[in-house]
């Protein structure tokens, strides 16, 4: 009993400033977020005007915010999917083949998720300026005028996206080296010597069997895009032109620390949180499956 004692002590003593600390700079400040969103304030005056679900009226009726939700939900889908097929594409060659020199090949796709995010913007700026390396291989393609990649409203999304799948690639390869490293070897030679392509072995072998981490993957990239998409935005575009590359986070901090509107900016945090906890939800439910063991 007294063993019991002491061994629920040390547990108790060693997850409290775990709790403390969770609840400290998690759990509070959200609950504070969603308490602000009540309120119609500027963020650094001592008087706040309680206006209810007010700020959540106007915010679905807000064009601006709507674009943004439609371009955090493109970048999320589209860099998401493109992005881990990618990675998967290019694990499974680098495991399965016979290619000199991959440790070399994993150390290079791995760079650009080590880099900072300014460098990454200073990069992408360079090349997607007028005239720049993007315009000049276009070039060879016939495309004799120069475009405006992020002064255009029509590319100016999908050059943030291109960006995007650029620097997380290298890292969810990486991820999925490790996975299929591990499969064992004869089922690859059964399935060969049974007549299986490449393309069929992929789909019914290394897919089921490192299932359990693509889905972790999945999730965890769609909370981090969020994220990503917010810096690259800041420091690429600043949400031009006119606001149509504005994102999720982005919408957010203009609306709270440039237009003092600081209730309204938490009213969009809170869509944030709920739409981002949905969406990794839904991708949970989606591709829950057997879990298949080797």
């Amino acid at each position: 009993m007294k063993t019991f004692s002491s061994r629920s002590r040390f547990i108790f003593l060693s997850l409290c400033p775990a709790v403390i600390l969770f609840t400290v700079f998690i759990v509070l400040p959200t609950f504070n977020v969603f308490r602000i969103s009540l309120y119609k304030w500027g963020g650094y005056s001592a008087e706040k005007e309680f206006v209810g679900f007010d700020n959540f009226r106007i915010l679905f009726s807000d064009m601006k915010f709507l674009r943004s939700v439609q371009n955090s939900l493109f970048l999320i889908v589209f860099v998401t999917v493109i992005t881990l097929s990618i990675s998967l594409i290019f694990a499974s060659i680098l495991v399965h083949s016979d290619i000199r020199g991959k440790s070399f090949f994993r150390v290079v796709f791995y760079i650009p998720n080590i880099l900072s995010i300014i460098v990454i913007s200073s990069v992408f700026s360079a090349i997607y300026q007028p005239g720049g390396h993007f315009d000049s291989v276009l070039s060879h393609f016939g495309k004799t005028e120069p475009v405006l990649w992020l002064g255009n409203k029509k590319t100016v999304v999908l050059s943030l996206a291109i960006a995007l799948i650029w620097q997380a690639v290298g890292y969810y390869m990486v991820m999925y080296m490790a996975s299929i490293s591990n499969i064992p070897k004869p089922l690859y030679e059964n399935a060969e010597l049974e007549g299986a392509s490449k393309f069929h072995q992929f789909f019914s072998i290394t897919i089921p069997l490192i299932w359990s981490n693509i889905r972790t993957t999945l999730t965890f990239f769609i909370i981090s895009s969020v994220n990503l998409s917010f810096l690259l935005v800041r420091a690429m575009t600043g949400g031009g032109p006119d606001g149509a590359s504005e994102v999720f986070l982005s919408y957010m901090y203009k609306q709270a620390y440039t237009n003092s509107s600081y209730g309204y900016g938490m009213a969009i945090g809170v869509v944030v949180f709920i739409i981002t906890f949905s969406l990794s939800g839904i991708v949970n439910l989606a591709t829950s499956r057997k879990h298949y063991e080797y």
